[in-house]
């Protein structure tokens, strides 16, 4: 075993999709993308790889996304994918898939979303976006489609801060009970790449179906306002 390794848990957890029984063991994971050397020289755009890691830095999963060239170049960040998160041994535990959808913000028809499906085919949960003119928010949905949770991020001029916290709530909007938050990478990973981190806490007993639904709510925080065309 990898001393930056986590130990993966034996045995069955009743109601846990296989494959995210250490989910049930942690409040806090970090989402660490790789730079990509193309895209940091010459602003060819890739398929975006990330490290997900425990408050330790060991490696819990690897999320790596699943996207055509043309794609990817045409139409950069507001780009559909998939991206399929998977454990040590390479096993499929996660696939989340966004739709292409139009970014306009004045455009409230068509606002961005994505499934969250664990194992894949199995869908635990649902990430929309929420119409606001000034700030970013989200509805977290579970299996049913029933919502759970809400996710906001701060008001308008907020883009220009190092770090960024995006709040998770209560669905009454009364109650923090984590968040998601864009961590400062230094200056030339801001500058030339658009390479990011991200930290999530969430409660220890929050069910593990809405923690896979929150790394893939992350994914659409970046995807919306931290990716840029070099």
């Amino acid at each position: 075993m990898n001393m930056y390794e986590v130990p993966v848990p034996n045995q069955e957890i009743p109601g846990c999709p296989p494959g995210l029984e250490y989910l049930t063991q942690v409040d806090q994971l970090l989402i660490k993308q790789k730079v990509e050397l193309a895209e940091a020289l010459i602003g060819f755009e890739s398929n975006n790889k990330y490290e997900i890691r425990n408050s330790m830095g060991q490696d819990v999963f690897y999320a790596l996304e699943e996207n055509d060239c043309l794609t990817r170049q045409c139409c950069g960040p507001m780009r559909s994918f998939t991206i399929h998160v998977v454990d040590h041994n390479g096993q499929k535990v996660i696939t989340i898939t966004r739709p292409l959808n139009c970014t306009a913000c004045c455009c409230p028809c068509c606002l961005q979303e994505l499934e969250v499906q664990s194992p894949p085919g199995n869908t635990v949960g649902y990430v929309r976006q929420q119409w606001h003119p000034f700030s970013p928010k989200f509805i977290v949905s579970d299996e049913n489609n029933e919502p759970v949770l809400k996710i906001h991020g701060p008001f308008c001029g907020w883009s220009c801060l190092p770090d960024v916290d995006f709040e998770i709530l209560t669905m009454d909007e009364v109650t923090q009970i984590g968040k998601i938050s864009k961590q400062w990478t230094g200056l030339l990973r801001e500058v030339f790449t658009d390479s990011d981190n991200f930290g999530i806490q969430f409660p220890m007993d929050l069910d593990v179906k809405m923690k896979a639904t929150m790394i893939g709510a992350c994914f659409l925080i970046d995807f919306m306002f931290f990716e840029s065309n070099n």
